[in-house]
């Protein structure tokens, strides 16, 4: 029997964390298993020895995997085993990879996998906040180098209250919903969305996440004593030229500083500025240099354009387009651009630019979500893409990327909380970003935020986003705040923090931090930096469109929803769908129907308000309840030589007796003029209280005829 090495983190609320180690998975670099209650996430990294000829890049790959066998459930679709992640496990998957990547050394370029498993799940803690620790603590216990420790937890504040690591249930009740990665010393990302808080407030949410990340963080220092895995290993993937390095910097930066500080706003012939300034100096080397030499000039005159870049907004004040530091760029927008969907806009800021349309569905098109731990149905949705073309890359487009959900995710969270509440609708919005330098997931949330209103949904309030950026040097005071960044200055900065809101408050954020040091000083005059930024962007919303259309588009659906009792979904449903179906067919409406809280929820959706009345009629023929002593309309089914069958409501059939039919006698119910198909006013005389039938009369309507006189 094996004795693993076990640490356990006390969470203050009775709960715990453990990492074990030693016991599973050791061929494995590093690997952890990671218990909170009944919860387990297994986590390995494994690291190539070596790094790949010419790797100047942090070959990292993350996976996230969740078993279904976790929760006792069985996988959907024909094979019933796992297979591509789901969007959720690609969101995990990039919250894991976005707080490690920063912290592997600049020079280590060896291909690192991480992969965590979700082998168990008790459906009360949510396994997603303990994947980032999984993964650090696995890196901690092996000799891979990184300058971590770092944690992930989930902030959610519940009735005022801020909870670490909250339930599923009570995540429900939550107002604010973040996620926050850090080391011991500095907040390295944050994720999530809110309803509509304050600066003041989500900045102090991450620092009551940051004191419980310390925890966590002490907790993994210990580990690594215990395994002794204190000594990472020895690499050298890098070979340097300090006399080449030298020499381009002497020979580039005052040009590539001239160009920096031009404001330039164009990007094209920025990027051609400046890479003439590294050709002009290769040009001077012979072709054995070249081939050589040619990558480490390439990666030198990187650092140079970036040194460049940063000291003349610290210096100066002055970036790449020429703006300052609070600036945006120039915005316009258009609404209603699209004819043939239900809504659409187009949103330009400097040179980002969607194109974006709303799509109105019924239930049917709702999306089914088969999750290990979440099995449901999604009414709104938000799908982003980024063609190569946005960015002048002339490259095929293939299928949707990681980075793709990512953004349409952050759109989505930064949306939802303004679609009203029990809106009949089902919501697709779809970002085509047709340009690109800078944030086009924020253009993604003005574009649905123009075409939302466009399309007639009425959101509760416009939503704008915003994406700042940071220059700060290590070792020095001075910084910068970036307003609106553009490609390069993400690229090149310290810092990408999105942020999104309406005029009352913050709706979803991500923040990605790529240096360290970073206070709260400077988080808070950020977040002060992008409200105003925001509060401008609204402004150019509102010149387009001030608030959603009164109405739907002509071509939209139209729906009506009502509700009946438990008991009559059946007589609506029909046997084997009959009833349902039939009244599809006459009415050319769409019906669907489910049980919701105890009552049956109708959704009739058409073309045209005609079918939708038509279906509605029929609908509420079938619930309503026959009434001794009303007359109603219906149609002869069929005719006996003892009577007819009338349909006085839907689904529902009476008997018309002979005797019922006229005053005077008959001998056939032809005599009466009465024909199958025929339709005719019936009065319901009774109903039998032990069989439930209907006894129906026509001649109770008519005036009866006046009795002749006995002859004498």
């Amino acid at each position: 029997m094996i004795n693993p090495i076990i640490k356990t983190i006390e969470l203050g609320d009775g709960r715990t964390i453990t990492i074990e180690t030693g016991k599973l998975a050791k061929q494995a670099d590093g690997s952890v298993m990671v218990r909170m209650g009944n919860t387990m996430l297994l986590a390995t990294v494994c690291a190539a020895k070596d790094a790949i000829p010419g790797t100047d890049f942090m070959p990292l790959q993350v996976e996230y995997k969740e078993k279904f066998s976790a929760f006792g459930r069985f996988p959907g679709g024909f094979t019933k085993r796992e297979g591509r992640a789901s969007d959720y496990e690609i969101l995990t998957c990039r919250l894991v990879d976005r707080a490690l990547r920063p912290l592997f050394p600049d020079n280590y370029h060896a291909e690192v996998y991480v992969n965590i498993i979700l082998f168990s799940a008790d459906g009360i803690d949510i396994p997603d906040a303990l994947a980032g620790l999984a993964a650090s603590a696995a890196l901690s216990v092996s000799d891979i180098p990184f300058n971590g420790p770092i944690s992930e937890v989930r902030v959610a504040r519940v009735n005022g209250e801020f909870v670490i690591n909250p339930t599923y249930d009570q995540l429900e009740k939550a107002d604010m919903d973040i996620m926050v990665a850090a080391t011991y010393d500095n907040i390295m990302m944050v994720e999530g969305e809110m309803k509509e808080v304050s600066e003041a407030e989500l900045l102090e949410a991450m620092k009551v996440a940051h004191e419980a990340i310390k925890v966590h963080c002490k907790a993994q220092m210990e580990l690594t004593e215990l395994v002794g895995k204190t000594q990472k290993r020895e690499y050298n993937h890098e070979e340097n030229d300090e006399d080449l390095r030298k020499a381009v910097k002497e020979a580039c930066y005052d040009k590539a500083y001239a160009i920096a500080a031009s404001g330039n706003k164009n990007k094209h012939e920025r990027e051609d500025a400046f890479n003439a300034i590294r050709d002009e100096f290769k040009a001077q080397l012979s072709e054995e240099v070249l081939v050589e030499k040619g990558s480490l000039i390439d990666r030198y005159y990187h650092d140079v354009e970036k040194d460049a870049m940063r000291r003349c907004i610290l210096d100066e004040g002055n970036r790449l387009d020429g703006r300052k530091t609070t600036e945006i760029r120039p915005i316009w927008s258009e609404v209603g651009y699209l004819p043939g969907p239900h809504g659409s806009a187009i949103f330009t800021r400097g040179e980002t630019q969607s194109l974006t349309s709303v799509t109105l569905g019924t239930k049917m098109d709702e999306k089914k979500i088969d999750n290990v731990l979440d099995a449901g149905t999604e009414r709104f949705l938000l799908h982003y893409n980024f063609p190569p073309f946005s960015t002048g890359e002339a490259k095929a487009q293939r299928g949707t990327g990681r980075r793709e959900i990512g953004h349409g995710h952050l759109a989505w969270r930064a949306l939802k909380e303004v679609i009203p509440a029990n809106y009949p609708y089902v919501i697709r919005i779809v970002s085509d970003i047709l340009e690109s330098n800078g944030s086009s997931s924020m253009a993604t949330v003005c574009a649905g935020t123009l075409a939302l209103m466009d399309a007639g949904v009425q959101i509760k309030k416009p939503v704008s986003g915003i994406a700042m950026g940071l220059i700060k040097n290590a070792g020095e005071e001075k910084f910068a705040v970036l307003s609106d960044i553009l490609g390069d200055e993400d690229h090149l900065g310290d810092m990408d923090f999105k942020v999104t809101g309406t005029k009352d408050g913050i709706t979803a954020t991500q923040m990605d931090i790529k240096v360290d040091g970073l206070s709260f000083e400077i988080l808070e005059k950020a977040l002060n930096q992008a409200k105003e930024g925001r509060m401008h962007i609204l402004g150019k919303i509102a010149e387009t469109i001030t608030e959603p259309r009164a109405d739907l588009k002509d071509h939209a659906p139209r729906i009506e929803m009502m509700t009946i009792p438990k008991e009559f979904i059946g007589a609506v449903i029909g046997p084997g769908g009959k009833i349902i179906q039939g009244m599809q067919e006459e009415t050319g409406a769409t019906i669907t129907i489910e049980e919701i809280d105890g009552v049956g929820r109708i959704e009739i959706s058409g073309t045209n308000r005609r079918c939708i009345d038509a279906a509605l009629a029929k609908i509420k023929g079938i619930v309503a309840i026959p009434e001794v002593g009303e007359i109603y309309k219906g149609k002869v089914r069929s005719i006996m030589p003892y009577g007819a069958f009338v349909e006085f409501l839907p689904g529902k059939d009476g008997l018309l007796h002979i005797s019922e039919i006229a005053w005077e006698r008959l001998e056939t119910v032809e005599q009466a003029g009465i024909k199958e198909g025929e339709e005719i006013e019936v009065k319901l005389l009774e109903v039998d209280p032990k069989t439930g039938k209907f006894k129906l009369s026509r001649k109770a309507m008519l005036p009866r005829p006046p009795k002749e006189e006995k002859k004498a």
